[in-house]
């Protein structure tokens, strides 16, 4: 009998970055395991209430004609968020049912929500279809597009750095444009907490890689990118040491705009 969207609201977790921000001292892969396993408690303890509350929201979004009303909003957000438990149980109905979203889905937020569901799944064949779909799909509609690329450049499932290395060669993005720059680099380095902060330092690196690049072609998205590097007192000793090391290779870099300097310089200060 509860609003749902206040059941959706009390389901959400905060991010990991905030967790972060909330600390002392940010334990990166403690925050990152510790939220990991209150997810999975949830679902597991959850299960069967989750499943049952998803049925009904999904069988009154294929029965009722989309609109952009504040109850649909409401289901939608309860209907998606429950999915995304319903996934860490590895069970194949819930992936069907995923899949089932993902093709008949008549909204974004419906067809989305799968899409970002399976690719942060175990699932590696539906998620590899899914995401082909997609793109095929979207393919001449840039600002989708960007969701597409926001969606991989935030899981936290292992190899995050490597996706997005990956996803800058793909033929839809270019350092030249400030939205993809903001959906692939800038999803990766603000949201996929436990990837951008590994413990070698390489998501400060490609970070710093990025902006040397970038104060050539766009000063102000460059300055914008730094935000993370900045915030290099939250962390553990190794880590402020290995962002700092990132900042000031980017002060020695060449001759930098005065964006990317006034960012820099502060911060080191």
């Amino acid at each position: 009998g509860l609003d749902a969207a206040m059941v959706a609201e009390m389901l959400a977790l905060p991010a990991e970055a905030y967790l972060a921000e909330l600390s002392e001292v940010a334990d990166v892969d403690a925050i990152h395991i510790a939220r990991e396993f209150a997810r999975k408690a949830i679902s597991r303890e959850l299960f069967d209430l989750l499943w049952s509350r998803y049925q009904a929201c999904r069988e009154a979004s294929r029965s009722t004609a989309y609109a952009a009303d504040a109850a649909q909003i409401a289901r939608r957000s309860l209907q998606n968020i429950a999915l995304s438990y319903l996934i860490l149980a590895e069970d194949d109905e819930v992936v069907d049912a995923c899949e089932e979203q993902f093709e008949h889905a008549d909204n974004m937020t419906e067809r989305l929500a799968a899409l970002a569901v399976l690719v942060n799944s175990p699932f590696d064949a539906e998620k590899a279809q899914a995401l082909a779909k997609f793109a095929d799909y979207f393919k001449d509609d840039a600002l989708v597009m960007d969701q597409w690329f926001a969606v991989q450049a935030a899981s936290p499932l292992p190899g995050g750095l490597e996706r997005v290395q990956a996803l800058m060669h793909h033929h839809a993005f270019t350092l030249k444009n400030p939205n993809k720059v903001r959906a692939l680099i800038g999803a990766f380095a603000n949201q996929n907490h436990v990837n951008f902060h590994r413990a070698d330092g390489a998501g400060y690196r490609f970070l710093a890689d990025q902006v040397i690049a970038l104060n050539a072609l766009n000063p102000q998205i460059a300055s914008r990118q730094l935000t993370p590097l900045t915030r290099w007192r939250k962390f553990d000793g190794a880590r402020q040491a290995l962002m700092r090391g990132e900042l000031e290779r980017i002060l020695a870099s060449g001759e930098l705009s005065s964006d990317v300097y006034e960012v820099v310089s502060k911060s080191l200060a």
